[in-house]
């Protein structure tokens, strides 16, 4: 128990930087095989592949997870640990045949490569930029009420314009808020978009005031974090 303890638990020996390195591959292959999976009109002999893939690729998570149940301290404060329920989740749904596949919740895993979260805890970059939220956490938070302000808004002023004439694309102010969402963060995927005249001034102003929206919070970080790195 004490030798298994040690290579699922500890990366500084040679048996356990190997155990480690094989989880990571067989995450990177299980995601590999999930992303094939969706292309459309792959063979039949594919999805049989694939499907042993996955049977293969379940039942070692599944050995790992009970293992590290059954070598934890804390058992409890295991499966309950962030990576406790990503390892959970992430072979439920095989076995519990729920119709909700979240194979994709393995990237997660691969925190586990290089044991960055325990890098961060010493990484200067990392403590600059916790420095930086803790010195911005006030104007951050006002913006981020005033850009729901500002969305809102947005919605209702183009539904006032636009659902005469356009009553299916902006039905209520509910769905005009998809509109001021793609609009103020300038992205503007153009499934929806004004027609008349004020409409289309309407969204000439928030456009301009998107802008604004999006480069602010990167303006605040950007003098949060050159304080932080003064107080180094």
């Amino acid at each position: 128990m004490v030798a298994i303890k040690k290579i699922i638990e500890r990366s500084d020996t040679k048996s356990g930087k190997i155990f480690d390195l094989f989880i990571q591959t067989i995450i990177v292959i299980s995601l590999v095989s999930f992303s094939i999976e969706t292309i459309p009109d792959i063979s039949d002999a594919t999805k049989n592949i694939l499907k042993n893939i996955e049977v293969i690729t379940i039942s070692l998570f599944t050995l790992e997870y009970l293992s590290r149940i059954l070598v934890a301290k804390r058992k409890k404060q295991f499966i309950f640990s962030f990576f406790g329920i990503i390892d959970f989740l992430a072979i439920a749904p095989f076995y519990l045949s729920t119709g909700l596949d979240l194979r994709s919740l393995r990237i997660f895993r691969l925190l586990r490569l290089a044991h960055i979260v325990k890098f961060a805890r010493y990484s200067k970059a990392v403590r600059r930029f916790h420095r930086a939220f803790i010195i911005a956490k006030e104007e951050l938070i006002l913006f981020f009420f005033s850009a729901l302000m500002i969305i809102y808004l947005a919605g209702a002023g183009i539904y006032f314009f636009e659902n005469p004439v356009q009553p299916e694309a902006f039905s209520s102010i509910f769905s005009s808020l998809w509109w001021a969402v793609a609009t103020l963060t300038t992205v503007g995927y153009g499934d929806i978009y004004p027609i008349t005249a004020g409409g289309k001034l309407f969204t000439f102003f928030i456009l301009m005031i998107g802008l604004g929206v999006i480069s602010m919070p990167a303006g605040i970080m950007a003098s949060a974090l050159s304080k932080a790195r003064e107080m180094d």
